[in-house]
């Protein structure tokens, strides 16, 4: 599947990983990459969701630091290097990075029109940062970091929106994890599940922490509810 250009807010331009159905038409689905940038798992995911029948796009958020970002989880020196890229990401910017993406899928040829987004970690805080401030149909989150911090945002959830939560998260401890669920209790719009005995990054196919059986399940509750509200 190729890279296209998807013209920045406030000029320049950054690439996106753009997957299709066989059909050519569908609803979109944004995807939203980790701390390794738009990299083979993210190609993956994407390429998934295309087969689901989504037109899906997963943009290179990293652009305005270092544009076509592709590292792994599998040596020491690329995790430092994805530190460095997540301290130094302007999450303001990247919301409105995904709000042009938005825009952008919408208009693809084939688009339905109804976009939803799914993000994980640093993604997983941006989709629910895209149920805050864009005009996104449905978001999904999987273990977004730094949720407790930015709860102030939660009454402008008006759309469909799913967290997946790892109980054993070791960036999102106990105390932050029951912050976002007491904060988000009132919303009928939100539905959070929370996956016990599972460290971050469950749901990374390959990953240190993968776990089939959560990651099946999250992905499994993420299908049907993409399917009921972009269908």
């Amino acid at each position: 599947m190729p890279d296209i250009k998807i013209a920045a807010r406030d000029g320049g331009s950054f690439s996106g990983y753009l997957a299709k159905p066989a059909s050519g038409s569908g609803p979109g689905i944004v995807v939203i990459q980790e701390i390794f940038g738009v990299n083979q798992v993210m190609r993956g995911i994407t390429d998934a969701l295309a087969k689901q029948g989504y037109l899906a796009l997963c943009p290179d958020l990293f652009w305005r630091q270092e544009p076509g970002i592709q590292i792994t989880d599998k040596t020491e020196a690329e995790w430092q290097r994805a530190f460095q890229l997540f301290n130094g990401f302007n999450v303001d910017l990247g919301v409105e990075d995904l709000k042009a993406t938005l825009d952008a899928l919408r208009k693809t040829p084939g688009c339905s029109g109804k976009v939803g987004t799914v993000g994980y970690c640093l993604g997983g805080k941006l989709a629910f940062l895209m149920a805050t401030r864009s005009s996104a149909d449905c978001n999904v989150s999987y273990y977004g970091v730094g949720l407790d911090g930015i709860l102030g945002e939660a009454s402008k959830i008006t759309k469909p929106t799913m967290l997946h939560i790892a109980e054993l998260d070791k960036f999102v401890p106990p105390e932050a994890q029951k912050k976002v669920k007491d904060g988000l209790a009132g919303n009928k719009h939100v539905t959070i599940h929370s996956y016990p005995g599972v460290d971050h990054a469950f749901a990374r196919e390959g990953g240190q922490h993968w776990n089939a059986q959560a990651a099946g399940l999250a992905n499994q509750r993420s299908a049907e509810f993409f399917r009921k509200h972009l269908g």
